[in-house]
């Protein structure tokens, strides 16, 4: 009777924990008595309203979307860390969720591993506070189209729109000025037959886009920092 109960404690543990992957993309989500310090994955695609081949990278914006509820919303978590190594993806997807991780009221820290490409580079600067790594790139470069475009000036001025708001976004959150940003989006013959800039580790952080270099060890010192101001912030209030 008792090996029947394990079996059956084992099975619900196991259907959890499918269930959990197949609605969010992964099984750390966050619940009570786990680490105060979420990790938010951001790999590959950002995928958004169409779904990409199966052979295809990547991280799917309604997987975040709930994670980002959970740790707004879980008292137990107090910071998070976004580790990016993406090549960019659905615009709109990608502003969305820096916009979330902008907003959330708990200490945040990105780092930028291999490359925080396209709409990669607005949610790394999402952060309070952002690293890269000495060998990451980033990838700045202007909206694009694939596929067919019906009705060009309409569809022009809905892209310079678009546009618009990833700079005004990159600017509000870095150090990085708007002209200086524009002038590494339009920059001609920096990428092959292309238009953009690769900026690599140190050339991010003196361009004012990302706040320093560094990696795990980096990051989590300054997460926790950031978590002891908030928690001194919060005690001054009380008292």
């Amino acid at each position: 009777m008792k090996d029947k109960q394990e079996e059956n404690d084992q099975s619900k543990q196991q259907s959890s924990l499918v269930d959990k992957i197949q609605q969010l993309g992964q099984n750390n989500v966050p619940q009570p008595g786990d680490s105060n310090i979420h990790v938010l994955p951001i790999i590959g695609q950002v995928e958004g309203h169409v779904q990409l081949p199966a052979q295809n990278k990547t991280t799917k914006y309604e997987h975040l979307i709930p994670q980002l509820i959970a740790i707004e919303q879980n008292p137990k978590i107090e910071g998070l860390v976004v580790l990016l190594n993406t090549v960019g993806g659905d615009v709109e997807a990608g502003l969305a969720i820096s916009e979330m991780i902008a907003s959330l009221s708990k200490p945040s820290v990105s780092i930028v591993l291999g490359g925080g490409h396209s709409i990669g580079v607005p949610i790394a600067v999402a952060s309070n506070y952002s690293f890269i790594a000495p060998t990451a790139t980033m990838t700045i470069h202007p909206i694009r189209l694939n596929g067919l475009v019906i009705g060009v000036p309409q569809t022009f001025e809905y892209m310079d729109k678009m546009q618009d708001r990833v700079i005004n976004f990159v600017t509000n959150h870095s150090n990085i000025e708007e002209e200086k940003f524009k002038e590494l989006m339009f920059a001609k013959g920096n990428l092959t037959r292309d238009i953009g800039t690769n900026v690599v580790g140190q050339k991010a952080v003196e361009s004012g886009l990302i706040d320093d270099v560094g990696g795990v060890h980096e990051a989590m010192s300054k997460l926790n920092e950031l978590i002891d101001i908030q928690k001194g912030k919060q005690e001054q209030v009380i008292q």
